[in-house]
C-alpha cells in the first residue's frame, strides 16, 4: 500500500501542477482557513514535561501531546531528547536501546501528570496522550476513566487494534476520546472501529494507506459515523507526505487534528516546501501541486544512516510493545 501511495500521490501532484493549482483545489477546495496541529512535549519527569509543554504554548500551539518518564522505570519509549524543545526523535543511531515497562507503575502515574498539567495550564489548551499500544482493553478502560476529569483531546493507541472488537470493552468504561490507526493500511483495518463508533479519531496516513485516493475513502466512511481524522505525522514520514497530508486535511469536512513533528534543517533543505506553521496551525501553501520539491544533488550529500527503534521489556524481562 505504501508503493501504491507513492504512485497515487505523485499522480495527484502531476495533475494539480498541470492545472497550475494547489492540490487541495482538486480535492474540493479548502474547508477551513488552516490545519490545527499538535506538538510533542516530553520530559524525564513531570517537571521537565511541564517545561516542554509550556515551550510549545509559547510558540503558539493550541494542542500538545504530553509524555513523561515514569517513576521506577529507567527509560520509556516516547521520551527522547528534544530538538530545541520541538519534540523528540524516536530512532537512535547506535544499537537498539532497551526500555523498561511496568503497566502498574504507568497507570498509577499517568493521572498525576495530567493533574499537574491542567493545574499549570488551565482548561482551554488541548491535551493529548499516547499509550503506545501497551495496555489490555480493561487497563485502557481504567486509564481512560481516570483521565476523564482532565478532558483529553484524545487517548491514542490504548491497546493493539488488530482485535478491533477489543475497543468495545474500552468504550464500556470511559468517555475519554480514543484515537488509533497510524499503522493501518486499508479501509478494512478500521471498518469495524468506525462503523461501531468505537473510536473518535482515525489516524491513517497518506503514505501507509494507499495515498490520497484511498485515504479519502476512509475519511468519507468516518464522516458518516462522526469520526474525525488525526493523521500520523512523525519524522519518518517525509515532507512530501506532510505536504500531501496538509492538502488532504484542509479539504475534508471531518478533519480533527494533524500530528506535526518538525524535520531537521537538513531535511527541510533537501525538500523545499510551501507549507508553513503559524499560531499552532499549518497551511499547505498555494504552490501548484503538493508544493514540495526534492533537491537530488543536495540529497546525495547525506548518505543513509541506520537508526533503530527500541526493544521494550517488562521488569521481569518479558518482551512487550513499545
Amino acid at each position: 500500500m505504501s508503493a501504491i501511495a507513492a504512485v497515487d500521490t505523485a499522480l495527484w501532484d502531476i495533475k494539480a501542477k498541470s492545472l497550475n493549482v494547489p492540490l487541495y483545489q482538486l480535492l474540493g477546495g479548502a474547508s477551513r482557513e488552516a490545519v490545527l496541529v499538535y506538538g510533542h512535549a516530553t520530559g524525564a519527569d513531570i517537571e521537565k514535561t511541564i517545561g516542554s509543554f509550556g515551550h510549545f504554548l509559547s510558540l503558539g500551539y493550541k494542542a500538545v501531546r504530553a509524555q513523561s518518564g515514569v517513576p521506577g522505570l529507567s527509560s520509556t519509549y516516547g521520551i527522547g531528547g528534544t530538538k530545541a524543545g520541538l519534540g523528540y526523535e524516536p530512532a537512535e543511531k547506535n544499537a537498539p536501546p532497551e526500555n523498561q515497562w511496568s503497566t502498574e507503575h504507568y497507570l498509577r502515574f499517568a493521572p498525576q501528570l495530567f493533574t499537574r498539567l491542567r493545574k499549570e495550564f488551565g482548561p482551554e489548551v488541548h491535551m493529548l496522550h499516547d499509550a503506545h499500544h501497551r495496555l489490555t482493553p480493561i487497563e485502557a478502560g481504567r486509564l481512560g476513566k481516570e483521565l476523564e476529569p482532565f478532558h483529553l483531546f484524545w487517548l491514542e493507541d490504548p491497546t493493539p487494534a488488530e482485535l478491533q472488537e477489543s475497543f468495545r470493552l474500552i468504550r464500556q468504561h470511559t468517555t475519554t476520546p480514543l484515537a488509533v490507526g497510524e499503522v493501518f493500511n486499508t479501509i478494512f483495518d478500521c471498518q469495524q472501529l468506525i462503523q461501531e463508533q468505537l473510536i473518535d479519531f482515525i489516524r491513517t496516513t497518506v503514505v501507509h494507506a494507499g495515498g490520497i485516493t484511498h485515504l479519502k475513502k476512509i475519511a468519507n466512511l468516518a464522516e458518516i459515523y462522526q469520526v474525525r481524522t488525526g493523521s500520523h505525522g512523525a519524522t519518518d514520514l517525509s515532507p512530501v507526505c506532510m505536504g500531501a497530508a496538509l492538502h488532504f486535511d484542509l479539504s475534508i469536512h471531518n478533519f480533527g487534528i494533524q500530528e506535526y513533528m518538525p524535520h531537521t534543517a537538513e531535511t527541510d533543505q533537501v525538500f523545499p516546501h510551501a507549507y508553513s506553521l503559524k499560531d499552532g496551525s499549518m497551511h499547505p501553501g498555494d504552490a501548484p501541486g503538493i508544493g514540495v520539491d526534492i533537491d537530488e544533488e543536495l540529497a546525495s550529500k547525506y548518505p543513509y544512516q541506520r537508526a533503530y527503534l527500541p526493544v521494550n521489556r517488562k521488569l521481569d524481562g518479558t518482551m512487550h510493545s513499545w
